[in-house]
């Protein structure tokens, strides 16, 4: 009896050591994707950085004051007269029909908490 006990426990042990190291190597393949991740952002972030720096430096307004006058001639723009702007109304929009929407849904979902539409907010 006491020889199937510790057959049992020896078993019991090397199964319990191979899950931990197969724990243990799924730990330092999750924590190495971590790390890449994490070094994909910083370079994400650095080249965001840059792309805003060279953004702020193409759009100084003395640049763009330069490149209009270089480009008058091609360009044809002119300061903006109060003339120029209108009102709503006076945009045509397109006719939408009744059964087509801009935004249609297809397989919609249907709200699981209806009282939800209903409430109201302060």
């Amino acid at each position: 009896m006491r020889s199937l006990f510790y057959v049992f426990t020896a078993c019991a042990v090397i199964a319990l050591a191979f899950w931990a190291y197969h724990e243990n190597y799924k730990t330092q393949t999750v924590q190495t994707e971590a790390e890449r991740l994490q070094r994909e952002i910083s370079e994400a972030r650095a080249r965001l950085r840059v792309l805003n720096a060279e953004w702020a430096y193409l759009n100084r307004p003395d640049r763009l004051r330069d490149l209009a006058e270089i480009n008058f001639e091609k360009l044809g723009l002119l300061p903006l007269q109060p003339d120029q702007f209108g009102n709503v109304d006076q945009v045509s929009f397109p006719r939408s029909d009744e059964n087509e929407t801009i935004f249609s849904i297809v397989n919609g979902i249907e709200v699981s908490n209806s009282g939800a539409l209903t409430e109201t907010y302060p």
